[in-house]
């Protein structure tokens, strides 16, 4: 049976996110339907409320509302460590590991010469603004154990002016070829305690 056309643009709106297939987008979009109009209403309300204020954090890069996220903006945190992320999606992973109270720099994205990105494309700027302010005591290296991971890993460690500070790499308690965002909060919290000077 052929999907009506409005109901078919929802489910393949749906398709594009990660992870949801064709009967996935079906079925939720169905449970919706059965939970009434206004659930329907409601999510696309919620959404476009999120579209316009969600935004990144001016300072760290990760998720916010705001120009300064929640976890910069805490006076609470150590202000001697930062650790440096891919993407904003890793703080968000690693705050619910509970280990971890510094700061966080997310770097947008990893080097990847296969895919033409250098570190002219990712938030290198402003990590080198962040540090020369020599708040940081120690700086934690928390890019993915993979090859794109570790190339990033290396090119921070030679290129950054870390005179001072301790630099620091999260301990490989992730295997190898495995995504930080994917990690259970156990192994992830033992690999930020295990972590290795370099």
């Amino acid at each position: 049976m052929k999907l009506p056309k409005t109901l078919e643009s929802v489910v393949e709106a749906l398709q594009s996110l990660p992870g949801v297939g064709r009967k996935s987008a079906q079925r939720m979009v169905i449970s919706l339907l059965k939970d009434g109009a206004a659930s329907m209403s409601n999510l696309g309300s919620v959404l476009s409320d999120a579209s316009s204020k969600l935004c990144f954090c001016s300072q760290c890069g990760g998720f916010s509302d705001q120009k300064v996220c929640t976890v910069c903006s805490d006076e609470k945190r150590d202000g001697t460590l930062l650790i440096i992320v891919a993407e904003a999606s890793n703080i968000l992973t690693i705050e619910k590991s509970g280990k971890y109270n510094g700061h966080y720099h997310a770097l947008s994205g990893l080097i990847s010469p296969l895919k033409g990105v250098g570190p002219q494309h990712l938030r290198i700027k402003e990590l080198e603004a962040r540090i020369s302010n020599k708040a940081f005591k120690e700086i934690i290296i928390a890019t993915n154990p993979t090859v794109d991971g570790e190339a990033t890993a290396s090119w921070l460690l030679k290129n950054l002016k870390t005179e001072g500070f301790i630099v620091s790499r999260i301990a490989l308690g992730l295997p190898f070829g495995s995504d930080i965002e994917y990690a259970d909060e156990l192994t992830l919290g033992q690999s930020i305690q295990g972590r290795t000077k370099l």
